[in-house]
């Protein structure tokens, strides 16, 4: 994991018997590499969920569910990191509705793959310094590059401070704890960043918030 994680995340894996090495910091680039040459060293098998290609027909079944709930979709608003979720939830989505949009939402002081989105080639950032560890991607890979530009409608950014307030939203109103990138999609909509369409729906994808960030999205301090 990086140095310095999500503190909530480190430890759920913990509690399953991980041993933790923290490598880097912000993204996973660091410790993607030492995860890497650990496996070639020892033989074991290293999954990489970015590049993985068998990995987005799990988040494929999430497209089926909407569709079969709500056959009138039009418009799916995805949290939009490694890619590899909303790969998975297009593919599927546009294979039952071919006109049905798919809107990525990356952070703000993450914008990778929005930036490689938009110019149609691999780019990287010098930071992804986000609250939204989930969202914090700095570099692309080139054929998740050319996947979503074939299959993602639009992309959009959301602030971080947007993000709180979807989290506050979240919690007061609809009753759901989200962490960060899990509210992404929904400050898109809450802040006009996504057009509605008649039937959108809303990704929430992850509940992992760490005390401290929940506090200051529902009170405004630490």
């Amino acid at each position: 994991m990086p140095t310095h994680p999500n503190p909530v995340k480190r430890a759920r894996i913990a509690a399953l018997g991980a041993k933790i090495v923290e490598e880097g910091a912000d993204d996973l680039s660091a410790a993607f590499r030492q995860a890497s040459a650990y496996a070639q060293k020892n033989g074991v098998y290293f999954l990489n969920d970015a590049t993985d290609p068998d990995l987005p027909a799990g988040p494929a079944t999430i497209a089926l569910e909407i569709l079969e709930q709500l056959p009138t979709t039009d418009t799916i608003a995805v949290p939009m990191g490694d890619t590899a979720l909303i790969r998975g939830v297009a593919a599927a989505a546009k294979q039952i509705s071919p006109a049905i949009k798919i809107i990525g939402v990356q952070a703000e002081r993450a914008p990778a793959y929005y930036l490689s989105w938009k110019q149609g080639r691999s780019l990287s950032t010098e930071t992804c310094d986000t609250i939204a560890d989930g969202l914090a991607t700095r570099t692309t890979d080139p054929a998740n590059v050319q996947a979503i530009r074939s299959l993602v409608d639009d992309v959009v950014l959301v602030s971080d401070d947007q993000m709180l307030a979807a989290i506050r939203h979240l919690a007061i109103v609809e009753h759901i704890i989200a962490e960060p990138a899990g509210a992404a999609a929904t400050a898109a909509l809450m802040h006009s960043a996504l057009p509605p369409g008649r039937d959108t729906v809303l990704l929430v994808t992850g509940a992992n918030i760490p005390p401290d960030v929940l506090r200051t999205a529902i009170c405004g301090r630490p």
